[in-house]
């Protein structure tokens, strides 16, 4: 039997539509499964991903990579820096003033995370205020009771660009005494949303402002580190302390953020082999329905092998049915899984709206909306391990129809 031929047997088997067809019906319920099965996969992937690009490229440009503090005040942080910067890792240096506070307006009051920002650096304030746009970033150097809050927090303080708030900074309580707390009359300028947790504590001031009021004298808390490479900070940070004077130390984005890529990484792996297992379930179903259409075929196997077709062509035939399945049901699923990728974060905003709820918060979630990255090598990866797994699935069904003996199979039909 030519290839020709065998191909065309299988392609009538497969996509043959007419009365009576068990063999088409059995074929269109396996692609069913596949194509389910791998647009669930892909969809589930690439909302992993988003997570994992937004934990990198969001959340780690907003925190720094590694964090150098001293016991005391830095003074002189320019020192330190020239150090610091001098190692082939680092990328960038900016100081910065850390201070808890509470923030009034009118008979409103909340907790907030204060960072005062050298608005020197255009790096660091390029990175930190972007979401801001270019007049606010601009307002935001000129005036030196400028703050910028974090929509979250200003939606609890129900508070707009242009209103002044009082910022109140507790005592330090440095030398053995208790100073007196700090009150600062600021004005807002513009709201930071980032869509991540930092929304929900954020508010950033100038430097100089930052470092008076919480009582530091010009001196600043800390160094912010941007490195090249994320995952080696603690080796990073080690080798920077050591160039330092004693009494300086580091903390990292592990430390605070790592646990949760570690949950992301996981959960991805996990859904990862449980989606494939859905995969191979529905590869067992490819088994299952070949094996049904060579029983309702025995008689055309027969006909086949009398006319002169080898076991082998017999075999070929199946193998290609269940090739073609795997292959449509490939595409369909690639197809639906990059579609439907596209189209989720616009259904979850749209049931959002609908529901008039949030279904991720920066209250709780390290994002407040449904991030997506959809990546060629993720549908290859599956579609690959689909098809062959389909390839794989027709062997038994393809042996068990070229064993059928033609001279039974025609008595018994008699």
């Amino acid at each position: 039997m030519r290839r020709i031929e065998r191909l065309r047997m299988a392609l009538r088997y497969t996509f043959a539509m007419g009365r009576g067809n068990l063999s088409t019906f059995l074929s269109s319920l396996s692609m069913l499964g596949l194509v389910l099965a791998i647009g669930l996969l892909i969809i589930v992937l690439s909302v992993m991903n988003g997570f994992d690009k937004e934990m990198r490229e969001r959340i780690l440009s907003l925190v720094p990579h590694i964090t150098i503090y001293s016991h005391l005040p830095i003074a002189q942080w320019q020192e330190p820096a020239a150090v610091i910067g001098a190692h082939p890792a680092v990328l960038e240096i900016a100081p910065f003033t850390h201070f808890d506070s509470l923030l009034l307006r009118g008979g409103d009051i909340e907790t907030a995370r204060g960072i005062g920002l050298d608005v020197e650096d255009a790096a660091v304030i390029g990175r930190m205020l972007s979401a801001i746009g270019e007049e606010a970033i601009a307002e935001f150097r000129e005036r030196e009771d400028a703050l910028v809050l974090g929509v979250g927090l200003a939606g609890k303080l129900g508070v707009v660009p242009g209103d002044r708030l009082t910022l109140i900074v507790p005592g330090n309580g440095r030398e053995d005494k208790l100073s007196a707390a700090h009150f600062e009359t600021v004005r807002l300028t513009a709201l930071l949303d980032t869509g991540t947790e930092l929304d929900q504590a954020a508010a950033l001031v100038h430097l100089q402002l930052a470092s008076r009021i919480a009582g530091l004298d010009g001196a600043v808390s800390g160094l912010r580190v941007t490195t090249n490479d994320i995952f080696a900070v603690q080796r990073i940070a080690w080798e920077l302390i050591q160039q330092l004077e004693p009494g300086y130390y580091s903390t990292n984005w592990m430390m605070t953020h790592g646990n949760l890529y570690a949950a992301i990484q996981l959960s991805r792996d996990l859904v990862s082999i449980l989606l494939f297992s859905i995969i191979a379930v529905a590869a067992f179903n490819v088994v299952s329905s070949l094996v049904l259409v060579v029983f309702d075929k025995r008689g055309n196997i027969a006909i086949l092998r009398t006319l002169g077709a080898s076991p082998a062509d017999i075999a070929w035939i199946f193998i290609l049915q269940g090739g073609m399945i795997g292959l449509v049901g490939v595409v369909l699923g690639a197809v639906l899984g990059a579609l439907g990728s596209m189209a989720v974060p616009g259904l979850v905003a749209g049931l959002e709206q609908l529901l008039d709820m949030r279904f991720l918060n920066t209250d709780v979630y390290p994002v407040s909306f449904l991030p997506v990255d959809l990546r060629l090598d993720d549908i290859v990866a599956v579609a690959s391990v689909a098809f062959l797994m389909c390839l794989l699935a027709a062997i038994y069904p393809a042996r068990r129809a070229a064993a059928l003996a033609p001279a039974m199979i025609l008595n018994q039909d008699r």
